[in-house]
């Protein structure tokens, strides 16, 4: 296949590595890129779980992408929106588009714009996580540390969930399995229940840009208000009718964990990975995207269903009074999905369609 990726992170080098190994001509589009960054064809070198060496294509514009059959968008969440209207006008017909991972119903967005614009047979599908996961360590290099191995996939129009899930099992192999729309795909992600506690109950050492290992400082009591938040996503989840797995659930599916408590398998991670570090960075994605695009969303939809999510509202907070920040402004997807007056039968209908 002809596959183009949006984002040069370490997402998008691992599956253009991925990809590239198993025969797909890939295409890299980096929206942030320099006048001074690689263009045509260039090597990348792939260590860890896939030791190999390909060729990518480098384009400039994701024009240069109109003629790919799958494109995967791999930037981080608080850059889907503007990704999305760069995309949208340039999409045809029988493409399918990968969000990979996809929160705050950011495919809906797309999927809903790329009607408006009349082009109606493209299909939107969604990983509530990525398959892979990666560290970038130049443009022409990455290190992939895992390929997860059970992943839920969802599709828009929802009659196309079977051929996503061929597709994306012909494409990174075994492990995929059908989720009920892309709502369930958004609330599967654990990182915001995880990532908002981890970096607030740890803030002075991301401030002060000290080495800590995340599953290590994943405390009792870290661990405790951890699963309350987790809770509140899985309610959430009930009210639609959905079922997710748990925090606990998702670490024995990514990592072959045995442990049953949370901290039990922090403990239990951090013994056999000793990592990955924690952020160092005041402006980390742990609070900047997590927040807005993964506690802002939950209290957005808490109040849509009516379901309380006290400890989720606590840790958004909490996070805007240590960063100096408002993140309930900071999504720029509530509004023009129209969540503020949506009703939860209205948006089942049309994650549903």
């Amino acid at each position: 296949m002809n596959i183009g990726i949006i984002g040069a992170g370490g997402i998008g080098l691992a599956s253009a590595a991925w990809l590239a190994q198993r025969g797909h001509a890939v295409h890299l589009w980096a929206p942030r890129a320099s006048a001074a960054h690689p263009r045509g064809a260039q090597p990348l070198v792939s260590t860890g779980v896939l030791d190999a060496s390909v060729s990518v294509h480098w384009v400039s514009a994701v024009a240069e992408l109109s003629g790919c059959e799958l494109i995967l968008i791999a930037v981080p969440v608080n850059a889907h929106r503007a990704v999305m209207d760069a995309l949208a006008p340039e999409l045809r017909a029988g493409q399918t588009v990968l969000v990979s991972s996809m929160a705050s119903l950011s495919s809906l967005y797309l999927h809903e714009r790329v009607r408006a614009l009349g082009t109606a047979d493209v299909t939107v599908a969604s990983l509530g996580t990525t398959v892979l996961t990666a560290r970038r360590e130049a443009f022409d290099r990455v290190r992939i540390m895992t390929r997860r191995t059970q992943l839920g996939v969802s599709a828009l129009p929802t009659a196309r969930q079977d051929a996503v899930l061929r597709l994306c099992t012909g494409l990174f192999g075994e492990g995929f399995t059908p989720q009920a729309n892309a709502l369930a795909s958004a609330l599967t992600n654990i990182n915001p229940a995880a990532h908002g506690p981890l970096a607030l109950f740890n803030w002075t050492r991301i401030e002060r840009a000290e080495h800590w290992p995340q599953y290590h400082y994943m405390t009792e009591r870290v661990a405790a208000v951890i699963e309350k938040l987790d809770a509140e996503r899985r309610a959430l989840a009930g009210a639609f009718g959905l079922s997710v797995r748990s925090i606990e659930q998702h670490f024995a599916q990514s990592f072959d964990t045995r442990s049953e408590r949370l901290a039990d398998i922090a403990a239990e991670l951090h013994a056999k990975r000793g990592g990955p570090p924690g952020p160092t960075d005041i402006g980390t994605r742990f609070l900047s995207e997590d927040v807005p695009y993964g506690l802002v969303f939950c209290a957005a939809l808490g109040r849509l269903a009516q379901v309380p999510t006290p400890a989720t509202d606590t840790i958004i907070a909490t996070a805007g009074l240590i960063a100096g920040r408002d993140y309930a402004r900071e999504n720029t997807l509530i509004e023009p999905l129209g969540l503020r007056d949506e009703t939860a039968a209205g948006l089942l209908a049309r994650v549903s369609a």
